[in-house]
């Protein structure tokens, strides 16, 4: 699947900000369904807040849009807009209109100090229950716990312990990563193929470990035995 991004999408607490641009209400709402069906792993059970900026949009409008979400599995939980007339609507509808309710997970690294590529940056442990789903590169700088689980478009990169879930490369990119200090799972994808083998740890000293494509399958290896590969 080759994929490419539409729409920006950042990473929150609750789930996703979709930015939708200008143009045609209704060819716009198309080309969301579309990237989202691309994308479904990435998108399904996701609540999502949509922004539309200045655009005026009828009770009807945000109706179809918030059913046609849910017949994917997204949950529409956020209206943001700039237009008095729009916020109105979507409160009567039960939406959330204010960009402070959207609690971050994490803070987004500008793109010219992460090789021109979005990436998030996020400061804490993931603990059970926890998804992140990110348009770019995940950084943690904690553990990722039994029961979490993250999902990137791009690599993922964790300062700590990763005993929880990783697929890198949602959209169909083989040349993404999953580097750790210490990989104790095997619920580990990148691109279209998923990890098999059992991991099996016979060390003494412990060193930061890198997943990345070898043919068709993953292969777990040293941070520095892959350098050396490169």
């Amino acid at each position: 699947m080759d994929q490419k991004v539409k729409f920006p999408i950042k990473g929150f607490r609750e789930g996703l900000l979709v930015s939708m641009g200008e143009g045609n209400w209704q060819n716009l709402a198309d080309e969301l369904f579309a990237q989202i069906d691309g994308n479904l792993e990435f998108f399904k059970g996701a609540k999502i807040a949509i922004n539309v900026d200045e655009r005026k949009l009828k009770a009807a409008e945000i109706i179809k849009l918030r059913d046609k979400l849910a017949d994917r599995d997204v949950t529409l939980f956020a209206l943001l807009s700039k237009s008095a007339a729009t916020d109105a609507v979507a409160e009567t509808l039960g939406l959330s209109t204010r960009k402070s309710d959207l609690k971050s997970g994490g803070s987004e690294i500008p793109r010219a100090l992460h090789g021109g590529e979005s990436a998030l940056l996020i400061r804490k442990t993931l603990r059970s229950g926890t998804s992140v789903k990110f348009a770019g590169d995940v950084i943690v700088d904690g553990d990722v716990n039994p029961g979490a689980e993250i999902i990137a478009s791009g690599s993922i990169y964790i300062w700590g312990v990763l005993r929880g879930t990783a697929h890198a490369g949602i959209d169909g990119s083989g040349k993404e990563i999953i580097a750790a200090l210490e990989i104790e799972s095997s619920n580990l994808r990148i691109a279209n193929i998923d990890y098999h083998e059992p991991k099996i740890k016979v060390r003494i000293k412990k060193k930061a470990e890198k997943v990345f494509i070898d043919g068709e399958n993953l292969k777990i290896v040293d941070w520095d035995q892959h350098k050396r590969l490169e």
